[in-house]
């Protein structure tokens, strides 16, 4: 049987030769009708054709509405009262930018923003750290139940309880319902509204927005570590805590960086916290630069003025997404190598 498959192969590859010799001392015109005018090249030159054409119009469908917010940060108010201006600007102009930064305190609320954002991100990732450790090396009673709950965060939707939040940090104590330590010891429930705190307790907690999918992901990640580093580690002396800060964590960087930026990137866009702990006043870039700035509030009036006042909302939008898009791209590597570790990918 060994002598056969040799001399079939060998067959096959002097067959291979020859008709290679015989298709190159064939004259150009004859290789090329060959080659080119035959059912099978037609077939695979359509595909090819369909692909392409699919590509682009899935391309052109997607990037299409950024392509016109874009477009319209240029325009000046005459070319909202132009219907003959599309896309391209007869009066091209960086008005409505310089408009926003100086008027509407971009910068100052952004920093502002950065802050918040930065702080709650650090905590959510640290705390979700730690939980989804517990969950995935720890075994104890009630472990499959406590966890189902936290997916089950994920299922409920914040807007439901948005007054139980409200009235929890306008009256914050420590306890469940009228039983609360402030109030056992004669003392006041603290009113958190219009600071800081609702977001850091809830950030430190682990009850932040998106924290049941920060958990499940680190969960997934905690799981896919060899059991053998850690006993290896305590047959050497190390504790708990030092072999979580020593071996786990340096393991677990890729994934931290990727759970922060989805932290930060939702902080950062974050209408929901504010609105709630925050009444009445702009803490963050979403909610307070969205506004006509001064010197628009005629041009808004006149012609074309929902058009041009739609696309200075358009323009603080792309403003909002710069830093945004700025650490994604220092980050990129970090965030994809995180998701591809987290188990959770196809």
């Amino acid at each position: 049987m060994t002598n056969e498959n040799q001399n079939v192969t060998k067959v096959t590859k002097e067959t291979k030769k020859k008709i290679r010799v015989e298709f190159e001392r064939t004259k150009l015109w004859e290789r090329l009708k060959i080659k080119y005018l035959s059912l099978s090249f037609l077939g695979r030159l359509v595909f090819v054709i369909f692909r392409v054409v699919l590509l682009l119009g899935i391309s052109y469908i997607i990037l299409y509405p950024f392509i016109t917010k874009i477009a319209g940060s240029f325009m000046s108010p005459e070319d909202f009262a132009d219907v003959t201006v599309r896309l391209i600007s007869r009066n091209p102009t960086l008005d409505t930018y310089k408009a926003i930064i100086q008027y509407n305190g971009y910068f100052d609320a952004m920093f502002r923003t950065a802050g918040v954002s930065l702080v709650s991100a650090l905590l959510q990732t640290f705390a979700c750290c730690f939980i989804a450790y517990g969950f995935a090396k720890y075994k104890f009673k009630g472990n499959k139940l406590l966890f189902f709950l936290v997916i089950f965060t994920m299922v409920v939707p914040h807007q439901t309880l948005r007054t139980v939040m409200a009235r929890k940090f306008r009256s914050f104590d420590i306890g469940v319902f009228n039983y609360g330590i402030i109030k056992l010891f004669g003392g006041t429930p603290i009113n958190m509204m219009n600071t800081y705190w609702p977001m850091v307790i809830l950030s430190i907690t682990g009850l932040a927005f998106k924290n049941g999918l920060y958990i499940f992901m680190l969960r997934q990640f905690f799981k896919n570590i060899p059991d053998e580093l850690e006993e290896s580690a305590y047959i050497d002396g190390s504790g708990i805590f030092r072999t979580f800060f020593q071996i786990i964590l340096p393991l677990s960087i890729p994934m931290l960086i990727t759970v922060f930026l989805f932290a930060f990137s939702w902080q950062w866009t974050d209408n929901f916290y504010v609105t709630i702990f925050f009444p009445g006043r702009e803490y963050t870039v979403f909610p307070s630069i969205f506004g006509v700035p001064q010197p628009f509030t005629d041009a808004v009036n006149e012609a074309g003025g929902s058009l041009f006042r739609q696309a200075i909302q358009n323009t603080a939008s792309l403003m909002i997404m710069i830093p945004l898009i700025v650490v994604y791209l220092f980050c990129q590597r970090f965030l994809i190598q995180g998701i591809e570790r987290s188990g959770i990918t196809g």
